[in-house]
């Protein structure tokens, strides 16, 4: 927990906080703090900033909080993904908030088993419970967009024209393809498919609606590898 988040439910005061349970073990087992110690804090979807202990108790901490600094700048991207397997969502949505994605897309696609859409953990519950531990990780406070989307034709021939439009659009592809770009300094919307990949049919619906189809190179990459590696290299600064 690089940063404490906090709620608007977490003020009793326009600049006292009380904060209890996973915060406050974090507080007193991680960083060992005491009355007067500074952590860094940050506002849900507000800015980030400092808050020093003022009583700190067994059941609770309260810190006088100052939030003057912005959260840092998301790289302007649009990442449509295939619904991963359910062990691996949770990491991966982690993954996805801690790289800055402000908007997520997971839909589905032929190699996406019906039974991932059965999960808990695409309840809404569980998905804002993972999106504030990559915040946390990443000392960021924007919460991002996530959207379901269960039949892939529909949403590509009748929602994704309007979602990418003016951004540059990419499906990534281990077949075929040109080398990712690196460092496009435009917005970009980008597809990832399941593992193996999207099937022929996918990629040519997607190239109908303008994607250009990229590359890793010759190696073959789980979608939690490759996912931080294109989007780390398409906005190297962010």
């Amino acid at each position: 927990m690089n940063l404490i988040l906090l709620q608007e439910a977490d003020f009793i005061s326009p600049d006292i906080v009380r904060l209890s349970g996973r915060r406050l073990e974090h507080i007193v087992n991680v960083h060992r703090a005491k009355p007067g110690r500074q952590l860094r804090v940050g506002l849900l979807d507000g800015n980030i900033g400092y808050g020093q202990i003022t009583t700190l108790a067994d059941q609770q901490v309260e810190l006088r909080v100052e939030l003057s600094k912005n959260a840092p700048p998301p790289p302007p991207i649009t990442l449509i993904l295939a619904l991963p397997r359910p062990k691996m969502l949770k990491r991966i949505i982690q993954h996805v908030t801690a790289l800055g994605v402000k908007k997520l897309v997971l839909i589905n696609s032929y190699r996406v088993e019906k039974s991932y859409w059965q999960t808990p953990w695409l309840e809404e519950e569980k998905l804002f419970e993972q999106c504030l531990l990559g915040l946390e990780q990443a000392v960021d406070t924007q919460m991002p967009e996530i959207l379901l989307r269960k039949r892939f034709k529909p949403f590509v021939e009748d929602e994704l024209p309007e979602l990418c439009q003016g951004s540059q659009k990419l499906v990534a592809h281990p077949v075929g393809g040109t080398a990712c770009p690196v460092d496009i300094g435009e917005a970009c919307t980008l597809a990832i498919g399941p593992e193996g990949g999207f099937i022929a049919y996918e990629v040519e619906k997607l190239k109908e609606a303008g994607f250009h189809s990229v590359h890793l190179g010759p190696r073959i990459l789980r979608v939690e590898t490759a996912l931080p590696v294109l989007v780390s290299r398409l906005f190297p600064s962010y």
